[in-house]
């Protein structure tokens, strides 16, 4: 997979090492005049195009509008890890909704690894699939509890896919001296997410699902029919699914406090040779650690080293974020000093207050999901799923998620951000200190 750093081989992307690495995609038109369908799912991220295969495979005929490319958004530029479980550790959950309800969101997760892997198998997805993630403890006081953790989904919810692995074994593995301890979880899985999405975009076309690109949608009302519009069309449907998520913008104000857009940054290295990429990660699984902030990292499919890391909460990026990211990858990584790093790009995410995914009914037939809080491969495919169960008449499993309380910060869109900033560098703080 021979890349350049100069390079964007999927034309109106970020300049990133995903776009430069894209399979051969179809370009959409946009959107001119009225179209007719049974669903229009505003869009073309994990969500809309998991949403969109699941309802074409059921006979649904559905229109799929997105204001850029197909994947541009965070689906396009993430850091490709497909964990396990929720964002929300398991005894979060038990404390938060009940011990029954925290099992079945369990379940769920796995679910939704399952899923992904099941759809790139079905529908020869070429995404670098690969097995394995490692969260490791970037602090003493955080080693104890990945450990507990692992006995509690080992003991209470029967899950032997994961174990803990000691100081010594981590460093062996990861090749740095910055962790105390970690969880080696072969359950889980990574991938080159803008080609995953890229596949699940080919898929629903062949289903039957209609595209078109460079069409923002401007306003649209609920009502039978549903009229969507965009500059120059609208499509008249039976239902409508909002997935937006962090680049919701002020389309739907009752939904939009429910989640709060940042911006996280990543950069890809030149191919490393073999021996230093297997010094990295030995057995070749993503990494990520336990600071508030995290760090996250993998080897591509052309032993790349993808790393992300640092954050901001405005609507601008770093001037230069092959410098902003580097440092911490220095941190860890210190014998990468002379490795040249080829791209830097960054993406928005939604995260919700309490870090669970916001899923719901806005009126009959508007539907939404978003705010997936940095776990969003396995998560959004996964609701997509949800969201045609629902469409297509079953409602269980809608309701279960509908039903997880994710509150609207506090001031709405208006006080959201200082709010989120002073807490944000709240925690930045408590990550730099006491190793």
């Amino acid at each position: 997979m021979p890349v350049s750093g100069t390079v964007t081989k999927l034309l109106g992307h970020t300049d990133s090492y995903y776009a430069a690495s894209a399979n051969d995609t179809p370009a959409y038109d946009a959107l001119e005049g009225v179209v007719e369908a049974d669903v229009c799912v505003i869009g073309a991220g994990y969500t809309g195009l998991s949403t969109a295969l699941h309802l074409a495979e059921r006979g649904f005929k559905v229109v799929v509008l997105e204001a850029e490319r197909i994947a541009w958004g965070a689906s396009g530029r993430n850091g490709g890890h497909v964990g396990v479980g929720q964002r929300k550790g398991q005894e979060d959950l038990e404390k938060m909704l009940g011990v029954d309800t925290a099992k079945v969101l369990w379940d769920m997760g796995l679910e939704a690894v399952q899923l992904v892997e099941d759809l790139i198998h079905k529908h020869n997805i070429q995404c670098d699939l690969k097995r394995g993630i490692m969260h490791l403890a970037a602090k003493p006081s955080h080693d104890a509890w990945l450990k507990e953790e692992v006995e509690v989904l080992n003991q209470r919810y029967g899950y032997d896919k994961m174990r803990y692995a000691e100081r010594d074994e981590v460093r062996s593995l990861v090749g740095s001296e910055r962790f105390y301890g970690g969880q080696v979880d072969s359950g889980s899985l990574h991938l080159h997410p803008l080609n995953y999405a890229l596949g699940l975009a080919a898929a629903a076309e062949k289903a039957g699902v209609q595209f078109f690109e460079h069409s923002r949608v401007t306003s649209y009302h609920g009502g039978n029919p549903c009229i969507v519009n965009t500059a120059r069309g609208s499509v008249r449907a039976r239902n409508v699914v909002l997935a937006c998520n962090g680049y919701l913008g002020g389309l739907e104000p009752r939904m939009a406090g429910r989640i709060m857009p940042i911006n996280n940054f990543v950069l890809a290295t030149e191919p490393l040779p073999q021996e230093l990429a297997r010094e990295l990660i030995a057995n070749d699984y993503a990494l990520q650690d336990t600071l508030f902030v995290i760090n996250y990292w993998k080897l591509s499919g052309d032993n790349r080293l993808v790393f992300g890391g640092g954050e901001n909460y405005s609507s601008r990026f770093p001037q230069d974020i092959r410098a902003f990211v580097r440092k911490y990858m220095l941190e860890i990584y210190p014998q990468l000093a002379d490795t040249r790093i080829d791209f830097g790009w960054g993406g928005t995410l939604a995260i919700t207050l309490n870090r669970m995914p916001s899923i719901g009914r806005l009126e009959p037939n508007v539907y939404y999901s978003q705010g997936y809080s940095g776990h969003g491969v396995p998560t959004a495919t996964f609701a997509g799923k949800i969201l045609a169960e629902v469409l297509a008449g079953t409602e269980e499993r809608f309701d279960i998620l509908a039903r997880i309380p994710t509150p609207s910060f506090p001031g709405g869109t208006l006080l959201r951000w200082p709010g989120l900033v002073a807490g944000m560098l709240y925690y930045s703080l408590k990550d730099k200190l006491g190793r």
